[in-house]
């Protein structure tokens, strides 16, 4: 298993590095000015000239990129310039809400996704199978921040079972507590997870036919195991392959795309601090946010590699 993690690994350095130049070039070297985009039209040239200076756009862009790679191995970001604060802190700040929601929603995903795939595919063609395909296929078709509306409407308006948005907080100190920070993301984990929960039901349920169809399963049946004792043994584990690349690709997706949902909710998280960067031109705080993003993106595509050879001794020894 060593050298496939060692080949996984240099592939993951390999992509951040790439990703950070794409990064860098299109948020620095495309035409046109960082400084006069953030002052505008009306500038003075010693007002764009002392904000280039403080921003570095006066030094090569070679060594501004050094500059910034290097800030980032070592821990250090350069300030924002809406906020006075390093982007490090920000991003910290707002991690605490948006990486506990993307969690509780894949959460969900795959509880929902796993049981309603399994139960779809042990009554194929049958009317619970028919019943979780047309409700996959509504949830696929419904996006997510109409669903979150929804939500609102019924559990916070009608109801008044959760507030109708933003974040009280972890501790007492700010507010809130466990309890009230996981009351807050209820509803915009549910907004998030439905949709994904629809898609990977429908891959869950296809993978599992798949392996259903093999001549070990029918080997297993003919030894005597039932059909629900073959399906949770034999069947599951090798129909997880496929299933734990879309769960991947989902699980970035929830923490690079809360924006819209964040903004809905009225939550403190990462989406809202891009949202609000854009809006007032920090390009700084945006450049390192969708660095950050990329990451995670990558780091997750590693983490699921290593799962595969977790499930697939194949890919071990291979």
């Amino acid at each position: 298993m060593g050298p496939f993690l060692a080949k996984r690994l240099a592939t993951f350095l390999a992509t951040l590095a790439v990703a950070s130049v794409v990064v860098f070039a299109v948020l620095e070297l495309l035409p046109g000015n960082a400084a006069e985009v953030i002052l505008g039209d009306t500038a003075t040239p010693e007002s764009l000239a002392a904000l280039e200076a403080k921003l570095g756009l006066d030094r090569p862009a070679l060594t501004r990129y050094a500059d910034w790679v290097g800030g980032l191995l070592q821990g250090r970001t350069a300030e924002s310039i809406s906020y006075g604060n390093p982007t490090a802190e920000l991003i910290g700040e707002r991690l605490r809400v948006t990486l506990p929601l993307a969690l509780l929603a894949m959460a969900l995903t795959v509880v929902l996704a796993l049981a309603l795939g399994v139960y779809a595919a042990s009554r194929h063609g049958k009317l619970g199978d028919v019943g979780v395909m047309a409700a996959s296929q509504v949830g696929i078709a419904i996006p997510n921040f109409w669903f979150a509306i929804l939500l609102i409407l019924v559990f916070a308006v009608h109801l008044q079972w959760v507030s109708a948005g933003g974040f009280p907080g972890w501790t007492e100190d700010e507010g809130g507590g466990v309890w009230e920070g996981l009351k807050a993301l209820i509803l915009p984990a549910i907004a998030l997870a439905m949709v994904q929960a629809a898609i990977l039901a429908r891959i869950t349920r296809s993978s599992v036919l798949d392996v259903m169809r093999e001549d070990f399963v029918r080997t297993a049946r003919a030894k005597g195991l039932t059909r629900r004792q073959a399906l949770w043994r034999h069947v599951l584990r090798n129909a997880m392959i496929p299933v734990l690349t879309v769960a991947g690709l989902q699980f970035a997706n929830l923490v690079t795309g809360t924006i819209v949902v964040e903004n809905v909710f009225v939550l403190p998280g990462i989406g809202r601090l891009v949202f609000q960067a854009i809006a007032n031109r920090d390009l700084v705080v945006v450049r390192d946010v969708v660095m950050l993003l990329a990451a995670v993106v990558v780091i997750v595509n590693f983490v699921v590699d290593v799962l595969y050879a977790l499930v697939d001794p194949r890919l071990r020894h291979g």
